[in-house]
């Protein structure tokens, strides 16, 4: 049996990420804030898939929350198999309306964190031949959208360029990119989505089958759905100011 660590695994996403696995037999060790919650989605998880959940609350944006997750994947004698960097939020205003403080809370929760945490389950996954890594990106990633887009095409290039070195040595690392997912993202933003057009939305079980498919096959990039490729296909080619407003 294999081991998977997600990162923000209550809630939208990384929650559908827990399921998945949990349900093709993988076991967890499951990451969030609130300790509660976490307790609560480990009892759930291991009385519905007969999986072993491992709860390890942790606030990644403090020192001690993310050291105790590195120490975790650092671990030998636990080794983790799939690690899931998807603990991540929105920012709204622009650089100059925001103060520096919340501006790298930002960077650090999309960027230092899943760079710390990678390399150290990379070297674990190195030394024993194979694992497999995921960053959550976004298509916002191919779209001048502030500081959102620009940490979310970091963990793109990263991706890439980590997958290349790495896969031929039995460890792939994988960017998924998705669009509009049915999930608290929104909420927390406080952003209204009235106006986005309802064939851009996808659910999180599909989002995460389809991730999966490419994540299984070592893909470095991976943007679900056919709707979504030809948009950051469009994206690459456009006027700024087109991907800006759209």
């Amino acid at each position: 049996m294999t081991t998977a660590l997600i990162t923000g695994a209550t809630a939208g996403i990384g929650a559908e990420f827990a399921r998945q696995l949990a349900a093709r037999g993988d076991n967890l060790v499951i990451v969030a804030r609130d300790a509660a919650r976490l307790t609560e989605s480990a009892a759930a998880l291991q009385h519905e898939f007969g999986i072993t959940v491992e709860a390890l609350p942790a606030d990644l944006l403090s020192v001690d929350g993310l050291a105790a997750v590195d120490a975790r994947l650092a671990d030998r004698r636990r080794p983790i198999d799939l690690l899931v960097n998807n603990a991540g939020y929105g920012i709204r205003g622009e650089l100059d309306e925001n103060s520096f403080t919340d501006e790298k809370m930002h960077l650090d929760i999309h960027v230092t964190v899943p760079l710390q945490l990678t390399q150290t389950a990379v070297r674990g996954m190195l030394e024993r031949g194979r694992g497999r890594i995921v960053l959550i990106a976004s298509v916002a990633a191919f779209t001048p959208r502030g500081t959102y887009s620009a940490a979310k095409a970091w963990a793109v290039m990263f991706a890439r360029s980590t997958n290349l070195v790495y896969r031929p040595r039995g460890v792939s690392v994988t960017a998924v990119c998705p669009g509009f997912v049915r999930t608290e993202f929104h909420d927390r933003m406080k952003v209204r989505t009235e106006g986005i057009p309802g064939f851009l939305w996808l659910k999180a079980p599909t989002l995460v089958r389809l991730a999966l498919r490419g994540i299984d096959r070592g893909r470095s990039v991976v943007i679900p759905t056919a709707r979504y490729r030809v948009l950051t296909s469009l994206a690459r080619i456009l006027p700024d100011q087109v991907g800006a407003s759209g």
